[in-house]
């Protein structure tokens, strides 16, 4: 520890006198953390070994994921439309960084988002009405599955070991699970009779956990036993226990070596008697054989649940302690890699059940599946599309297909060199502290080449702007609505006067 001391490296700044900003070398953490672990990293897997179609799945997926969320910012709107500088805040779960304009990936598909510019040249997105039909065909079909997800999310509570699951964490499955926008705040409350929400540790912790209602012994066998067994119904006398069946496994056509080299342990594990997910392993040891190939068919019996046999891995890395798996669990998904497939594509790794899929199809699609597939394809893949079908054209596939600007309309931005410091950013920066400030929008600035201004060289243009473009105000108050109101839409061509019109 003291080595990774002495390698940090802080810069500190005096703001106000009072406010320090610190800024730690993550290199070395990072490097110290790896020391710690012998875990096999996924980076390190051969590029043979990949499943092709797999990874053209999860990269559709990444694509998909941020139209959803778009979808999803709109409804809550009052009126379905929000301001580009608005929808500017979703950046982080949209996994769309600067320079990528958000504008941009909106135009990429037309017959879902429309952008208009208002009178005070403020750009704003709303739905096509193709798009409104998708949204009501959606919240259609999630109704009418309503009763399945209870069931899966119930099914949830009773594989945990307390039975109660901590609502922060089961909202991640709400898109896999197919629940609806209003999960925590009304459609938990609906099915009293499966679970209720509590808050066990209030008042010093205000977290709610949903809790399990009643058992449902019907319900306590795997999707696994279902389909061997050729059962539609379960017996409510049923009792979970121990089980000998085998996991489906998948392997693509250059893996022989691999298979011959690993037969036999293979057969072994396929073999060996493991606990059901629904039965009482707090006897199980960690580490040993049982309690690995349990927290197999745990894994394979999540993400069984979900619409996609999908997950972000780190979903599943959330739950290790209720539903008792092992600490090192992305080892463990990528030794049984004939029941399981781990993608890298993007900055979270997605987790596939190898005999969901035929190529790149799902074998029974859920009609949400089925729904999403016709969202996309109203999504503008540009050219690459028809031909993505191989991983040599996905390696060529990159986001930045989808974020490059096409568009030749500078107003769109305050800013339009793409690495320079932004207006905009500069404004928040000087409003955080207290600074009394109005940001506007200053023309005949656009520059034809990449550059990086240094922090000096927009004080100075600043000041050569000011006195040039800026209406002066002489009843600036603490509100800035104030100014704004005074100043908005003031603008005078011949002087080059521009108002604080670009709001506050």
């Amino acid at each position: 520890m003291l080595n990774l001391i002495g390698r940090r490296r802080c810069l500190s700044a005096e703001l106000n006198s009072s406010n320090v900003l610190l800024f730690i070398d993550s290199s070395a953490i990072m490097q110290w953390h790896r020391s710690m672990t012998t875990s096999k990293r996924v980076q390190d897997r051969s590029k043979k070994k990949r499943v092709h179609d797999l990874e053209i799945v999860t990269e559709k997926h990444k694509i998909l994921s941020k139209v959803l969320l778009i979808f999803e910012v709109l409804k809550q709107e009052p009126q379905q439309i929000i301001s580009i500088r608005e929808l500017d805040d979703y950046r982080r779960q949209l996994n769309l960084p600067k320079p990528h304009k958000l504008s941009a990936f909106l135009r990429k598909s037309p017959k879902l988002f429309e952008l208009y510019k208002d009178d005070r040249g403020i750009l704003w997105c709303g739905l096509t009405k193709e798009a409104e039909d998708l949204v009501h065909e959606e919240e259609a079909i999630i109704e009418q599955h309503s009763d399945k997800a209870a069931e899966l999310v119930t099914r949830m509570l009773m594989m945990s070991v307390d039975k109660c699951l901590a609502l922060d964490k089961i909202v991640h499955f709400r898109r896999d699970l197919g629940l609806p926008m209003d999960f925590r705040n009304h459609w938990v409350r609906r099915f009293p009779d499966h679970f209720r929400v509590v808050q066990p540790f209030k008042p010093y912790d205000e977290s709610e956990y949903l809790e399990l209602a009643n058992w449902k012994s019907s319900w306590a066998m795997t999707e696994l036993e279902r389909k061997a067994l050729g059962v539609m119904h379960v017996p409510d006398d049923h009792i979970p226990g121990p089980l000998s069946l085998s996991f489906p496994m998948k392997f693509p056509p250059d893996y022989k070596q691999v298979l011959s080299r690993y037969k036999g342990k293979i057969e072994d594990f396929q073999k060996r008697e493991y606990l059901s997910p629904y039965a009482d392993a707090s006897e199980l040891k960690a580490g040993t054989l049982e309690f690995n190939k349990r927290a197999v068919a745990v894994m394979h019996e999540l993400l069984s649940f979900t619409v996609g046999k999908r997950l972000v891995t780190d979903y599943l890395t959330h739950f290790r302690k209720e539903f008792v798996m092992p600490q090192k669990l992305m080892r463990l998904l990528l030794k049984h890699f004939g029941i399981f497939y781990v993608s890298e594509r993007g900055k979270r790794f997605h987790v596939f059940i190898n005999s969901a899929y035929e190529g790149s199809e799902l074998i029974e699609k859920h009609p949400l599946i089925v729904w999403r597939e016709k969202v996309l394809s109203f999504v503008g893949y540009r050219k690459k599309k028809e031909t993505m079908d191989t991983i040599t054209d996905l390696q060529e596939y990159e986001d930045d297909d989808m974020f490059e600007s096409e568009s030749e309309d500078e107003n769109v931005q305050v800013e339009n060199n793409k690495l320079t410091m932004e207006s905009d950013n500069f404004f928040n920066a000087l409003k955080g502290h207290d600074a009394l400030c109005c940001l506007v929008s200053l023309p005949y600035e656009s520059h034809g080449y990449g550059a990086r201004e240094s922090i000096m060289h927009v004080l100075w243009e600043t000041d050569r702007w000011l006195p040039n473009h800026c209406v002066y105000t002489s009843d600036v108050k603490a509100d800035l609505r104030v100014c704004k109101d005074n100043t908005e839409g003031t603008v005078d061509l011949q002087s080059k006067a521009v108002g604080a019109a670009g709001g506050v």
